[in-house]
């Protein structure tokens, strides 16, 4: 990585693994057993074609970036078994907990990445993925640190690279700030359009979801969550 590439990566939000309580017996057996065999290993080029990375040749691939507990993930990947989902989440917790679940369920469509979802980004091929997922990510709240927040213009442009043209991005906060920040950035990008119809779209939930813990604390605390999804052209 160039000078120019380490100071262009911090400003970007994701900074590496992080970890929280100590893990359980079993989590970090899980961790130490089943995450190699799902983990993307992004010291070999990707393949062009994603589909060769999941066991049953998926026909679409999503991406997940901050999966946090996984319920998203886990609920939309039992639920599109054709789809193949990779979740990106450098949380060391939540992963234990993610694998945790995939090692009951049996799931064969899921791959994963522990670390910067930037670098993931720049290793896909391009106009490989059918939709990406940001799901409830940290909204640096005081405006000194906006700069960190996940949505930029360096990193829609890496959406734009790695999506299909009708490919989908789709977006969830609960705070009003980073709602407007989000329009606001798609709205001044080229490859990005709103899919909104109508005054409530913003408010509806995607299609068949399931709702996160985020979401539910979101509600208890009195804030309502907004739900955009931007079409690349």
């Amino acid at each position: 990585m160039t000078e120019a590439d380490r100071r262009s990566r911090a400003t970007e939000a994701f900074f590496g693994r992080r970890k929280g309580k100590p893990l359980r017996e079993r989590q970090l057996h899980h961790l130490e057993t089943v995450l190699p065999a799902l983990k993307l290993d992004l010291s070999v080029p990707a393949p062009a074609d994603l589909a060769s990375l999941f066991p049953d040749a998926p026909a679409q691939v999503r991406l997940e970036i901050g999966f946090g507990g996984g319920e998203h993930l886990i609920h939309r990947a039992l639920e599109t078994p054709r789809t193949g989902f990779i979740g990106v989440e450098p949380f060391v917790n939540s992963m234990a907990k993610l694998v945790g679940r995939i090692e009951e369920t049996g799931v064969r469509n899921i791959r994963l990445y522990d670390d910067d979802a930037t670098v993931l980004l720049d290793w896909l091929p391009e106009g490989s993925l059918d939709r990406i997922d940001l799901l409830y990510p940290d909204p640096w709240p005081k405006r000194k640190h906006w700069k960190r927040r996940f949505v930029s213009k360096v990193n829609l442009d890496r959406f734009a690279r790695v999506l299909k043209p009708g490919g989908l991005f789709a977006f969830a906060s609960d705070i009003d700030t980073y709602v407007n920040w989000t329009l606001v950035h798609c709205a001044a990008h080229p490859a990005f359009e709103w899919t909104a119809e109508n005054a409530a779209d913003w408010l509806t939930p995607f299609a068949g979801w399931p709702g996160t813990r985020y979401e539910a604390k979101a509600r208890r605390e009195g804030r309502a969550s907004a739900y955009l999804t931007f079409r690349r052209l």
